[in-house]
């Protein structure tokens, strides 16, 4: 009856979109033929537990952009850390403060370094805290999912599981990579709104199958149950191919009936659709870097400018240790109020070129504050608080949506 319905007169949507005056003969074409590998995605429709086993067992839908965990933090960031040149400098010179050429306790050398280091890695560690919040705001959504029997309930968008079938009203965000199956329209279409994906600000134009407009209201998916055999994940966005298999019959999938995840549902009631794609295996997480381990411009300009001061460093260190060898062979016998009272190969004047290198190490040492230690911790203040007044310009507030800039 609901077949007869579509064909018996002109639907309000077709005047929105036109569709009233092109072929639509997109369901009388054949389907697709898979050959080769990258075609070997299976889902059952409405039968999520049946890719709870492998090789079915996909991804689940909770998505991180996290660049630590629990496990990795310390190691991870670290080593970041000790990428920073003056941070590596400090490192050597901490450990040589440990022996007996050192000029001062080695306490005086690790206490700070250790300062700068821990607070830069606290910094690190609330930023990224701050992504996992906003990776759990995200994963805890609620989405509409087919609970069996008809009945639908909620479920946070973590747990969604590759062939749930799925209700999104509108306005809402589709919670994963969605097979469009019925919608409010009789004719089966719907307006999607994908800026968060290409930042296109028009509406863009799905439809359903024929064969699927019949799926009305809850209830008409209770003893729903289809195969699709389809593409593997991958980051294209403007590209599907894949086929339905419902009654007994085989029909072609493209991207006009694929509502991917991140865009968002607009001037339509509500959509059915049945997850093919989750969490990191989606488009729109396949297209997504990780978060990097990216250096700025003037940290770069920042390792120049201490290689400078290392080269001016070292030079006015090997000046002093010369100097030093040559008055440990020719006057330190005289002056015999400097000499030590324990004998030490520090100051032997039968040696004077082993002195002049320990005396390079003890100069090295010395003359390091040349190079500040307190540079990165400066700049990561000045960071923070770039952050703050970014999250607080009230320039940058979309009163569309009431969500004020946040800097990650």
């Amino acid at each position: 009856m609901a077949r007869g319905r579509i064909r018996a007169r002109i639907r309000r949507s077709h005047l929105y979109t036109f569709a009233c005056i092109r072929a639509q003969d997109a369901e009388l074409e054949e389907p697709h033929q898979f050959e080769g590998p990258g075609y070997s995605r299976i889902v059952y429709c409405n039968e999520p537990r049946r890719h709870e086993k492998k090789p079915l067992n996909y991804c689940t839908n909770y998505i991180s952009t996290t660049k630590y965990n629990i496990i990795t933090f310390l190691p991870k960031a670290i080593f970041e850390q000790f990428r920073r040149v003056a941070n590596l400098y400090f490192l050597l010179a901490a450990i040589l403060s440990l022996t007996d050429v050192a000029p001062f306790s080695a306490l005086s050398m690790i206490a700070p370094l250790a300062f700068v280091v821990g607070l830069s890695m606290a910094k690190e560690a609330l930023e990224d805290w701050r992504r996992f919040i906003q990776d759990m705001k995200v994963n805890m959504r609620k989405a509409k999912v087919h609970k069996g029997n008809g009945v639908f309930g909620h479920k946070p968008w973590m747990k969604l599981r590759v062939g749930d079938v799925v209700k999104v009203e509108k306005d809402q965000f589709f919670p994963a990579d969605l097979l469009l199956l019925s919608s409010s329209y009789e004719d089966g279409i719907c307006y999607v709104e994908t800026m968060n994906l290409d930042g296109e600000t028009n509406l863009k134009v799905k439809r359903a199958l024929e064969v699927t407009l019949p799926l009305e209201g809850d209830t008409g998916f209770k003893d729903f149950t289809g195969k699709i055999k389809c593409e593997d994940p991958n980051p294209n966005l403007y590209t599907f191919v894949g086929n339905l298999e419902y009654d007994r019959q085989i029909y072609p999938l493209d991207l006009s009936q694929i509502l991917l995840r991140d865009s968002k549902l607009r001037n339509t009631t509500y959509v059915y659709g049945v997850v093919i794609f989750t969490g990191h295996d989606s488009k729109v997480m396949q297209n997504a870097t990780k978060s990097p381990s990216k250096r700025s411009r003037i940290e770069k300009q920042m390792d120049k400018i201490i290689y400078v001061l290392f080269s001016l460093l070292v030079l006015i260190s090997l000046i002093s240790s010369i100097g030093f060898a040559v008055k440990t062979q020719f006057q330190m016998p005289e002056w015999w109020y400097l000499q030590p009272f324990v004998d030490s190969k520090l100051y032997d004047p039968t040696q004077p070129a082993l002195s002049g290198l320990f005396h390079l190490v003890t100069a090295l040492i010395l003359y390091g504050y040349l190079i500040p230690i307190s540079l990165y911790v400066s700049i990561e203040v000045v960071k923070v608080l770039q952050a703050m007044f970014i999250n607080q310009d009230i320039h940058m507030y979309d009163e569309e949506t009431g969500t004020p800039a946040q800097a990650r």
